[in-house]
């Protein structure tokens, strides 16, 4: 009699590629290099040699070396363009056969604003799945880098599958004001590591209630939106409630009003040890409170590392703003300290268009209508002018008798009886 065997399928491992792009992108992507993530490979691309020489990271690429002689963009949105489209090739290299390619990027300068979407857009080609983490400026860089910053994220919407913004001034609120300005960076450099962190967890750790690869394609695949994150932390008996209270009124979810605008929310439940059922039910109860009207697809592990610990990460995405709707991001008011006036810029109304290999547009146009001052103008004096509009024929009714009313020929347009000028 003959006995079938079952042969186990083997798992497979995702390959994930994690691209620092600009200073800001390859300062943060040196900091989560640091560890050992399972099939996770860096590199760091800049069109600054010198400032890439400086890093530890075993992959680097300088863009547009060529042209530029390594001496980068000075912050020239389009020279840093050029720069990704002048390497695609080894661009492409970088990125073949990978399954997930996170893209790190500084928005406002030169290269993170101009080469992330044209590496995004070279990546997605290559069939992997592109997810974008933007690092936005502080208010007090200006409102031209803050304008650039707003045109490059569009951009990269544009060309990836979910793209997750980090404002700087938002992660202040993170660090102590106190503290000296180095140590404030690298205390964001290691949240933004946090963050590409728990996406690798979401994907690669098994769990109680997997995630998987596949669940993290649904959310983001081909929506092009913005998405934020947050991450609580609680321990002892109220853990859950501590962890839950943190991410829903984690400042880059504005308290928990970003969560009632998402139309999709992932999040992941990960305890050290004695998961319960009642803490998971009280965190995605009131989760289910905070994002009444989203998808929310949950995950769930155990890390005995964590020990007594309960973390509860958030990813809410949600989609494209419609057209000629302003963006929550596009916001920007200037430091008032010194009697500067507040500038609010507007989202454009107008879809950008997606870069092709054929056309690509600059990615900060010289002027822009889109930043108005707050304070109320005077409307300025209109003045009318005539157009030179006469009747030479009335055609086939030449022949006909006019329509004549109170001694008026109704045939004759109104604006020309009545001696109306129009504009």
């Amino acid at each position: 009699m003959e006995t079938k065997t079952h042969r186990s399928v083997p798992q497979k491992e995702f390959k994930i590629k994690i691209l620092g792009v600009g200073g800001a992108g390859c300062n943060a992507v040196t900091r989560l290099a640091q560890e050992q993530l399972a099939g996770v490979s860096f590199a760091v691309l800049n069109t600054d040699a010198a400032a890439l020489a400086q890093l530890p990271v075993e992959q680097q690429l300088v863009l547009g070396a060529k042209t530029m002689r390594g001496l980068g963009t000075g912050g020239d949105a389009e020279r840093g363009r050029a720069a990704a489209e002048q390497d695609s090739a080894s661009i492409r290299a970088l990125c073949q056969t990978c399954d997930l390619v996170v893209l790190v990027a500084g928005l406002g300068g030169g290269t993170g604003t101009g080469a992330s979407p044209v590496i995004a857009r070279i990546a997605r080609d290559c069939g992997a799945l592109v997810l974008g983490i933007a690092l936005m400026p502080f208010d007090f860089e200006g409102m031209r880098r803050q304008r650039q910053a707003l045109a490059g994220l569009e951009e990269l919407k544009a060309n990836s599958d979910g793209v997750t913004c980090l404002p700087n001034q938002k992660l202040l609120k993170l660090v102590d004001p106190a503290i000296p300005f180095a140590d404030g960076l690298k205390a964001m450099n290691e949240f933004v590591a946090e963050v590409v962190r728990s996406i690798w967890t979401l994907i690669v750790k098994p769990g109680i209630v997997p995630m998987g690869f596949a669940n993290l394609c649904a959310v983001t695949q081909n929506r092009h939106g913005e998405s934020c994150f947050a991450i609580g932390r609680g321990r002892g008996e109220k853990r859950a409630h501590e962890a839950i209270e943190q991410a829903v009124t984690h400042p880059l979810v504005e308290g928990g009003s970003l969560l009632g605008e998402a139309t999709t929310v992932v999040v992941s439940i990960v305890a050290g040890a004695g998961l319960s059922m009642a803490e998971v039910h009280q965190v995605m109860e009131r989760l289910s409170r905070a994002a009444d009207s989203a998808h929310i697809i949950m995950g769930a592990a155990i890390d005995e590392s964590l020990g007594e610990a309960l973390t509860v990460t958030l990813i809410a995405a949600r989609c494209e703003i419609g057209e000629g709707a302003p963006s929550r991001l596009s916001v920007a008011p200037l430091a008032n300290d010194c009697g500067v006036e507040e500038v609010a810029v507007a989202a454009p109304s107008t879809a950008v268009p997606r870069y092709s290999r054929s056309n690509s547009p600059p990615i900060a146009p010289e002027k822009s209508n889109a930043s108005q001052i707050a304070r109320p103008r005077k409307p300025g004096r209109m003045r009318q002018g005539q157009l030179p509009l006469e009747i030479f024929s009335r055609g086939r009714f030449e022949k006909s008798e006019p329509t004549i009313h109170h001694g008026q020929d109704l045939d004759v347009p109104t604006y020309i009886r009545r001696g109306v000028a129009l504009n």
